[in-house]
């Protein structure tokens, strides 16, 4: 199951900026930090992403986690931190295409490499081939300076001839000049995906819009934020942000969602920790909206951690009723306590439980509305975790399908009559979301999909961007290049009987 719930609720590439009131503990990587001990010489900022790209790479560690470890422990300047950060998040997410234009200047192909050699000219080839802003000699120097430093004279003077012919060539180094006759192989070197994963998308969904997927997926990630109407505003957030420099607008498809440009940990200020907005994506706000709860109504969230949709939804029954946010793990429940105490909001119980034995802990039909955010592969938030394309497998997929299958199984029946039911993933898998809902229907003809239920306004949105069409019948896909946000599939559905 995907950890996409997890980490920086920012999501990637997020090492800094200004904010309307900063945060007095600061950031977790501050430019006032100590200096290193004479002791231990201190690492450059390409060797500390040299070293988190070689972890990941050979232990599955999250990149985000890895690199917040080396980021903290390293304690470098600011614009030292979003180098290492942009360098292992550049070079993972483009490895694939890396690669492939590596095996033309390494005489054995990349492969036959040291694993920290390998790293070293990924990286590398990356600033040389994608970053504008960054010297070719600064990049090339750096590199035979950690060769020399790992390795032995023979490695710095591969690495050197490497570079250096690249760099001579990189004319010819674009991704559109990548062809081949089969359309997977060529969409999967040229944006960096794995080819089995990019033949689904192009049955899904056909080349042009598969094109589009893996473009938006290799696009930074903006950052928004969901405002907190039982204390504040949307306007009054917005006068708020631009007032402390932010390029900040309205979204244009989540009712109380902002979207916030220049950067900056917008969990890191005075607003965010009283409680007057959270961190999350445009689409992940959809989901409660779907839900549509009022005031007094009982619902369930059944994977619930790290909370960002059962505070949604505690928020839009105006604070009253109640909300019951489920997580398989007690430290999660700790994620969601932590939220709701954050927004002061008193009607959201964090509960741990098996989401199978939900129907053993509440009775059949308790529930005005249920919502299923179920465990996914997790390829709609890409952006924010690119080695999520390397680390996942179509097996994977079948055996989260027969999870979710499962799941949505075990608590349907707490459903009342007349009650909604809400199935959303942050994917993109026909096989996980509209066979997934289609299967379900079968098998529990009482549910139908209900397209009444959802925010005109929403809808508007959506057909607008073409992620639906006329015949929307109460589910839908969203595509990262709608809106420049997560990929998110959302179904909601009436139990008549």
């Amino acid at each position: 199951m995907t950890g996409a719930k997890n980490g920086n609720p920012q999501g990637r590439r997020q090492s800094g900026g200004h904010s309307p009131r900063k945060a007095p503990q600061g950031a977790a990587v501050s430019s006032s930090a100590a200096p290193q001990t004479q002791s231990r010489k201190a690492k450059s900022p390409r060797e500390l992403a040299m070293d988190v790209l070689v972890k990941v790479a050979e232990t599955g560690a999250y990149s985000n986690l890895q690199l917040n470890r080396t980021l903290q422990d390293a304690r470098l300047e600011r614009a030292d931190a979003g180098l290492v950060t942009e360098l292992v998040y550049g070079t993972i997410q483009r490895q694939l295409t890396l690669d492939y234009w590596l095996d033309k200047f390494v005489a054995k192909g990349v492969r036959k490499l040291q694993p920290w050699v390998h790293q070293l000219l990924r990286l590398s080839a990356y600033q040389l081939l994608y970053l504008d802003r960054i010297p070719p000699h600064a990049a090339v120097n750096e590199a035979v300076t950690i060769a020399k430093k790992r390795g032995h004279m023979g490695i710095s003077g591969m690495v050197n001839g490497v570079l250096r012919s690249m760099d001579r060539g990189k004319s010819d180094l674009k991704p559109d000049h990548i062809k081949h006759d089969d359309p997977a192989v060529q969409l999967s070197l040229r944006h960096s995906y794995p080819e089995w994963l990019v033949r689904r998308w192009l049955v899904s969904y056909g080349a042009e819009t598969t094109e589009a997927i893996c473009a938006a997926g290799n696009e930074q990630p903006h950052s928004s934020i969901r405002v907190n109407t039982l204390r504040s505003t949307r306007e009054a957030a917005l006068e708020l942000l631009r007032e402390g420099g932010y390029d900040a607008e309205a979204s244009k498809l989540a009712p109380s969602g902002i979207n916030v440009g220049k950067g900056g940990n917008l969990a890191d200020t005075i607003e965010f920790r009283d409680g007057l907005w959270s961190v999350q994506d445009e689409s992940s706000m959809l989901v409660a909206e779907v839900v549509a709860p009022e005031a007094g109504m009982k619902v369930l969230d059944c994977c619930a951690a790290p909370g960002g949709k059962s505070t949604h939804l505690a928020e839009l029954m105006g604070g009253k009723g109640k909300v019951w946010a489920n997580d398989l793990h007690e430290h999660k429940r700790e994620l969601i306590v932590s939220q709701t105490e954050r927004l002061k909001l008193r009607n959201v119980e964090a509960i741990t439980e098996d989401a199978t034995k939900l129907n053993e802990r509440f009775a059949p039909g308790s529930m005005d509305a249920v919502l299923l955010d179920a465990p996914c592969s997790g390829f709609g938030v890409i952006r924010r975790k690119p080695e999520i394309r390397w680390t996942k497998t179509a097996g994977d997929v079948a055996e989260i399908a027969a999870v979710q299958h499962r799941l949505l199984d075990a608590v349907c029946e707490l459903v009342r009559i007349g009650g909604v039911f809400v199935y959303s993933t942050c994917t993109m898998e026909a096989e996980e979301n509209e066979e997934q809902v289609a299967a379900f229907l079968q098998r529990h003809p009482e549910f139908e999909l209900d397209a009444a239920g959802w925010n005109d306004a929403i809808v508007d949105s959506l057909q607008e961007a073409r992620a639906i069409g006329e015949d929307f019948d109460g589910q839908a896909q969203l595509l990262p290049h709608h809106f420049g946000s997560d990929g998110f599939f959302i179904a909601r559905m009436i139990r008549r009987s």
